[in-house]
């Protein structure tokens, strides 16, 4: 009797000790969330402090970029009589700027609708044909970029590359081709082959390059490289594992990119014309030289006119190559 209560006593007390065992292993629920708060409350100074500091750098940089922009500049301007008084340069240029773009409205009038057209628009056959040699310097440049941007970017991805040399040379290209302005290459193909459309094309073709080939590459980056993987365990080549791994993952935002850059490029043909590149820059420039303000306003009519239907047909074509439908 006396031996089964010490068996039964002695359970008990493991049981027991067994019972407090597992209440010491176990987590304090008020200790765990304590130290959740903690380190909460250090993530969140931390966070405000890096916030503060980044706040001071911008506001810093800001105000440095301002005064060197001359947006604190002091100038001297005509009053209504005569006199001349100190203001702060912008507020006394914006009425100039309003004065400016009234010089380039046309007067039109709703009885001689047809006739002020007519006279706003009086070069219309010669603005016809810069407008197609406009668009198509901006076409055959776009072509030429993709060319040349499709086919750096891959040895310029660095999960695509063969080799470390292959990528900072087709890297250190497309960075050449990009930080030189179109306008800046325009001006040295013009010295290099004379005015006309060939240095407008040149020009924009080795610049769209170097801003394609940096979007495309950052693209195959991005891949999945298990295709890739696939086609090298298959035997591919290098060639093979690009061809069938990366390009049909890459195809749909290339050809978003390159409906923008499109885009773009027509803005930029008519830019790059005013240092004789061909296209209707220069007669911008004509008509600036020679003060003809309505028929700047003609022009940007145009071009804006331009840049609205190219915009909608990429938009169209980059659906429907996607396989995206637009909902109503």
């Amino acid at each position: 009797m006396g031996h089964r209560f010490s068996l039964t006593l002695g359970a008990g007390s493991m049981a027991m000790a067994d019972s407090d065992l597992m209440t010491a292993g176990r987590p304090n629920p008020s200790h765990a969330i304590s130290e959740f708060e903690k380190d909460y409350a250090d993530l969140r100074r931390r966070s405000r402090m890096t916030w503060l500091i980044g706040s001071g750098v911008f506001m810093i940089l800001f105000g440095l970029s301002a005064w060197l922009g001359d947006f604190f500049k002091i100038t001297q301007v005509s009053m209504p009589d005569g006199s001349r008084e100190w203001r702060w340069i912008i507020p006394a240029g914006l009425p100039r700027l309003g004065e400016y773009i009234a010089k380039t409205l046309p007067e039109l009038h709703w009885a001689t609708l047809g006739e002020d057209f007519a006279y706003w628009f009086w070069r219309w056959k010669t603005w016809a044909n810069l407008w197609v040699e406009t668009v198509l310097i901006a076409f055959m440049g776009t072509t030429l970029g993709v060319v040349g941007a499709f086919f750096l970017s891959f040895p310029a991805a660095r999960n695509l590359t063969p080799n470390k040399w292959v990528l900072m040379l087709s890297r250190r290209w497309l960075e050449i081709a990009r930080t030189v302005p179109d306008l800046v290459w325009a001006l040295i193909f013009v010295f290099c082959f004379s005015v006309g459309p060939m240095a407008g094309v040149l020009a924009i073709g080795l610049h769209a390059t170097g801003s394609l080939g940096k979007l495309y590459s950052e693209v195959n980056e991005n891949i999945d490289m298990r295709p890739l993987e696939g086609v090298k365990a298959a035997g591919g080549t290098w060639f093979d594992q690009i061809r069938y791994g990366a390009v049909p993952q890459v195809l749909p935002n290339i050809i978003s990119y390159t409906l923008l850059r499109f885009e773009i490029n027509v803005r930029s043909s008519t830019i790059i014309g005013y240092v004789g590149a061909g296209g209707l820059g220069q007669e911008i420039r004509t008509a600036m030289s020679l003060q003809e303000y309505t028929d700047l306003s003609a022009l940007f009519v145009i071009i804006f006119v331009t840049v609205i239907v190219i915009d909608y047909g990429s938009e169209k074509l980059r659906h429907r190559v996607i396989g995206l439908e637009k909902t109503p």
